[in-house]
């Protein structure tokens, strides 16, 4: 309405004041600027706060300068600085994560060395069938992977399911997970960062991506997160079975024990197989969760599968579920769909 009553184009009766053809332009600026950070917004893109941010800050300015009239037009620049602020958090938060990934993006993927049979001779029949199963053989081997799921989590039992979505980098070299999740939690958006580098982890939790509600770190976080990391290359990535930080024993027809060892840390899991060559389950008694007490303690863990499916030429399980053996029962608190995977990323997509 500045614009159009500084051009006189129609009768702005609303706004009594003057306005110059100069401050005029003004208003149409934060018109324009608000209207582009809309469709940023429509667009998924992340720098969506940037102009709307500037847009409020003109708004703002044009309507002390014409308070009289315009006043209640700050009631509405209140709430947009609000969503803005948190979108500037999301973007922040989810920086730090690509930050982190594109820091080791630059270790070296040879996509000149296959897998081939001479590599898994010396594994369990067992885990060989598995990763023949999974078309690696004559493929390129591991160096890094990249996985998104989709699905939802929960606290406890009484805690209502918690859709969210999720991206991860994995990386073989010097081991490293690095997971970012977006969820929705009482119709609010929370976000969570797990970065686990070559033995050390965190996770940190946050609500509108600012204010922190969960973070924890430590020697119990450290194993806990070395086990997720093992967890990650049996069931997404076989071909990096072939890893020499691995041991087996117990061999038999269907299941095997394995050892993975790095930087101090060696945690165990058994893994299970079926008659086609799947992996279905893998148990370990070395993942700790939190009691009621907010004591960390050592319970079983498995992650059954299923629902192998062929994603971008290999075969992958579309469906995972997160289970701690209690004491009083079996707890499953979340469930992942795989939604899409890729081996020996280049650069952050």
């Amino acid at each position: 309405m500045g614009f159009a009553k500084a051009f006189n184009f129609g009768n702005i009766t609303q706004l009594t004041k003057q306005i110059s053809k100069p401050t005029g332009i003004i208003w149409l600026l934060a018109g324009l600027l608000l209207i582009w950070a809309a469709i940023q917004f429509l667009m998924n893109k992340e720098m969506w706060w940037l102009p709307a941010v500037n847009a409020v800050v003109i708004s703002q300015y044009l309507i002390f300068t014409n308070w009289h009239d315009a006043k209640a037009g700050t009631i509405a620049n209140i709430f947009m600085l609000a969503i803005a602020i948190i979108g500037y958090g999301t973007w922040h938060f989810s920086n730090k994560y690509k930050s982190e990934v594109q820091s080791f993006l630059p270790q070296t993927v040879n996509a000149d060395s296959f897998l081939t049979e001479n590599d898994i001779q010396h594994l369990p029949e067992p885990v060989k069938t598995y990763i023949r199963y999974a078309d690696d053989v004559g493929k390129p081997k591991v160096n890094n992977f990249k996985v998104e799921f989709t699905g939802q989590m929960r606290a406890d039992e009484r805690s209502a399911w918690m859709p969210f979505t999720s991206v991860q980098y994995n990386f073989m070299d010097a081991p490293a997970r690095l997971f970012f999740m977006k969820a929705s939690m009482k119709q609010l958006p929370v976000a969570g960062y797990h970065s686990f580098n070559n033995g050390s982890a965190f996770m940190d939790i946050r609500l509108l991506s600012l204010f922190r509600v969960q973070y924890q770190s430590g020697k119990e976080m450290n194993i806990s997160e070395t086990v997720t990391f093992f967890n990650d290359m049996c069931c997404m990535a076989p071909a990096t079975l072939i890893d020499k930080r691995i041991t087996w024993s117990d061999v038999d027809s269907n299941q095997v024990k394995a050892t993975f060892t790095n930087n101090s840390i060696s945690i165990a899991a058994r893994l299970y197989f079926n008659e086609q060559g799947e992996l279905v389950n893998f148990i370990t008694e070395d993942r700790y969760a939190s009691t009621a007490d907010k004591q960390m303690k050592r319970f079983p863990w498995a992650t059954p599968l299923k629902d192998y499916t062929l994603m971008n030429g290999y075969k992958v399980p579309a469906h995972a579920d997160v289970i701690y053996k209690y004491p009083e029962g079996d707890f499953c608190y979340g469930n992942f769909k795989l939604t899409d995977i890729e081996y020996n990323c280049m650069e952050y997509k």
